[in-house]
């Protein structure tokens, strides 16, 4: 069973009991996912910014895009207009096949885990977590790797609080921390 029919059978009702939410469509819900991971080294190394796209179209299933720099940072050589990272929005059945993979086969996998902290929810209901390693998604090959780099997930949901989005994301199954 899908975690996008799962979400509309059994999550969303839960969802308006718990919440008192009176109006089925003012319930939080998932919006979109994106993924980023900043290459910073890119304004040294042209190659940096190919392999990091081509690793996060292999994680996300669908093509990434360029992020530049939006302004300049003389501490860090780095000028605005500069290509410094990649990313990708994936919304749709895309966004629930990722996230059913990233509950089931990615967040098992991070060593010494004891959950998510309560505070990677901020107040708006979105949920940031940041990975140390792009070798913990199966698409990965190690071998083929250059460097390992970190990359931060951002789930976006329609929750105004941050009690709202602990709630939908606790529903859909991210382990937090006790």
């Amino acid at each position: 069973m899908s975690l996008k029919k799962i979400y509309n059978d059994e999550i969303k009702g839960k969802l308006q009991k718990e919440l008192g939410v009176k109006n089925v469509m003012a319930t939080p819900r998932l919006q979109k996912i994106v993924i980023n991971v900043g290459a910073g080294e890119a304004n040294a190394n042209k190659n940096v910014l190919g392999k990091v796209t081509d690793q996060l179209a292999l994680i996300a299933g669908q093509k990434a895009v360029e992020t530049k720099a939006r302004v300049s940072v003389s501490a860090f050589k780095i000028r605005k207009g500069l290509p410094i990272g990649a990313k990708v929005t994936l919304r749709g059945d895309n966004m629930y096949v990722f996230l059913e993979k990233l509950i089931t086969i990615v967040i098992p996998r991070i060593r010494d885990f004891r959950g998510i902290a309560h505070s990677c929810v901020d107040s708006h209901g979105n949920l940031n977590i940041g990975f140390t390693e792009q070798t913990l998604f199966p698409e990965v090959d190690f071998d083929k790797i250059d460097k390992i780099r970190g990359l931060q997930v951002t789930l976006v949901s329609s929750a105004k609080t941050h009690e709202q989005g602990k709630e939908l994301f606790k529903l859909f199954g991210i382990p937090f921390k006790a």
